[in-house]
């Protein structure tokens, strides 16, 4: 399909250029809107190292400040109760974001008393299960209580409700999810089920909300490895829809539970299963949806990435070369998809015995797929006999055994999921913007650190939906004039991780991938508003 090129408007006094390959001609601006939340490829550990020497930084700080100030010997002046306190807060910075977390907005409901001195404020995370919230409420009361004129601090946390970042007709049962993870390997056998079911109740315990749903009709595993009281799936008879059942808080939703056992069907009749117990199921709201994905990149699988918004994914396999074929094959499925790989895990690795560590498989093949696709975090999981033997007996593991070896690493990957969630969200609903005061569209596409411009009428323009484009010929139906010059867009919402949805005066919803948006005309030297 020909792109049509955008001409210059007399009324906007922009400089229109085709995008350069290497950027050379391009001057991004950097909007203050946009949190500077780069992938972070160290490892878990280096994460954690990191954040301690900032907090500790931080503390030396606030004890240093504390120690030079006199209690009482200062009063608050009138309008300057708010802005000593949002300047104290404002040392804190959110070690996902790499900002400031007033500059986050995670500040709500700030109450000063000017006489007694009394100052109260709640902190709203992005997530109940951030594994930094403790620090975080201690360090606000340390540096608040630093400020000379304050007598008293209280301090409440709370965490953002639960909702989807992305834009469309969503099923009424995923309107209120924050984050849906696939656990996927492509490959039977590896500890995909173990991995999927230890991960949400490991969420769980970090103070999520969380459900598991098993995706597996052929051989569904979740009635095995967890023993709710209720193994019936129920139906809502008024609404038509399915009430899922609990184990230990977390909900559950399995063809198992269905009362059919294991499923002899075809592929599009499976499809249709899965997206009806999916779609139809009373989830309510959750922060985190694991789904135990199928072994395979076939019609299921795709179904499932295309029904559902996926956040992100969780690769599981096994030492053996053999599995690292089949799992990489699942990392390229998603990379079309464009959802992002967050995490790899290396199921039974090795063992302990006589003071030494065996690999009785082999090693190398959790790290080829880090190496070979980028992706940044490797968790490596021991074989263990209690934890084969926690999935035949309905008690996951970290459930089992909360303080064991097991449930320390899946602590780690469960710190890893949330932050990277956490900066996947940040980077969607930031990538498209409207900037009104110089009438442009902003995008900064995930996982980039360009910023580039759009003039409004060239995407427009450049809509590839059967009403702009002959579905049968390709070519452009929607003819230049048809777009006025100075139109701009109403609204624009994340679809998922490609794409972003346009509402335009005309009532017309133009969906716009990135990889779209990447190859318009950009518009340089754009002249910025004069201040007022």
């Amino acid at each position: 399909m020909k792109i049509l090129q955008a001409q210059s408007s007399p009324k906007l006094p922009f400089l229109i250029s085709k995008a350069p390959k290497n950027g050379g001609l391009l001057l991004p601006r950097k909007s203050s809107l946009l949190l500077n939340s780069n992938p972070c490829v160290a490892s878990q550990r280096h994460e954690r190292f990191n954040w301690l020497l900032l907090n500790s930084s931080v503390s030396s700080s606030i004890s240093t400040r504390a120690a030079s100030v006199e209690a009482n010997t200062s009063k608050i002046t009138a309008g300057t109760g708010e802005k000593d306190v949002l300047k104290a807060l404002s040392q804190i910075i959110d070690p996902d974001f790499g900002t400031d977390i007033v500059s986050c907005g995670f500040v709500k409901d700030l109450d000063i008393n000017e006489e007694s001195g009394e100052v109260s404020f709640r902190l709203e995370l992005t997530t109940p299960a951030c594994p930094v919230k403790d620090m975080f409420e201690k360090q606000a009361n340390e540096v608040v209580a630093a400020v000379p004129w304050v007598r008293k601090v209280s301090v409440t946390m709370s965490a953002q409700p639960a909702k989807p970042v992305y834009a469309g007709e969503l099923p009424m049962g995923l309107q209120a999810i924050s984050n849906i993870i696939a656990v996927s390997s492509c490959k039977g056998g590896v500890g995909k089920s173990t991995v999927a079911v230890n991960l949400a109740y490991t969420l769980a315990d970090m103070g999520a909300r969380v459900g598991i749903f098993d995706a597996d009709v052929y051989g569904p595993s979740l009635p095995t490895m967890v023993s709710p009281e209720n193994r019936l799936l129920e139906m809502n008879p008024e609404k038509k829809t399915i009430i899922p059942t609990e184990y230990l808080g977390v909900k559950l939703v399995s063809f198992g539970f269905a009362g059919q056992g294991r499923a002899i069907m075809r592929g599009p009749m499976v499809s249709g299963v899965i997206n009806q117990l999916l779609t139809t199921t009373e989830w309510g709201e959750l922060d985190y949806l694991v789904i135990d994905m199928p072994p395979g990149t076939g019609d299921i699988q795709l179904t499932l990435c295309q029904v559902v918004p996926l956040t992100a994914a969780v690769i599981v396999t096994t030492p053996q070369k053999l599995a690292f074929i089949d799992v990489a094959k699942g990392v390229r499925m998603f990379s079309k998809l464009k959802v992002p790989c967050v995490a790899v895990v290396e199921n039974m690795c090795h063992f302990d015995a006589d003071g030494k560590r065996y690999y009785p498989f082999g090693r190398g093949s959790g790290s080829q797929v880090v190496q070979q696709f980028g992706i940044p975090h490797l968790f490596d999981l021991p074989i263990r006999p209690t934890l084969s033997a926690s999935g035949d007996s309905g008690v996951p593991e970290v459930a089992a055994d909360p303080q064991g070896d097991v449930s320390k690493i899946f602590q780690e990957l469960g710190v890893c999921v949330v932050q990277q969630c956490a900066k996947i969200r940040q980077q969607v609903s930031t990538a498209v913007s409207y900037d009104k005061s110089i009438k442009a569209i902003r995008v900064k596409v995930p996982d980039s650190d360009e910023e580039f411009l759009l003039h409004p009428a060239t995407v427009r323009r450049n809509d590839r939906s059967a009403k702009s484009v002959d579905e049968w010929t390709g070519e452009q139906t929607l003819q230049y004039t048809d777009v006025l010059e100075d139109i701009e867009p109403e609204d624009i919402r994340p679809m998922g991780n490609y794409a972003v949805s346009i509402t335009w005066p005309d009532g017309f919803s133009q969906i716009a991938p990135y990889d779209q948006l990447q190859t318009l005309e950009r518009l340089i030297d754009v002249p910025q508003p004069t201040p007022v």
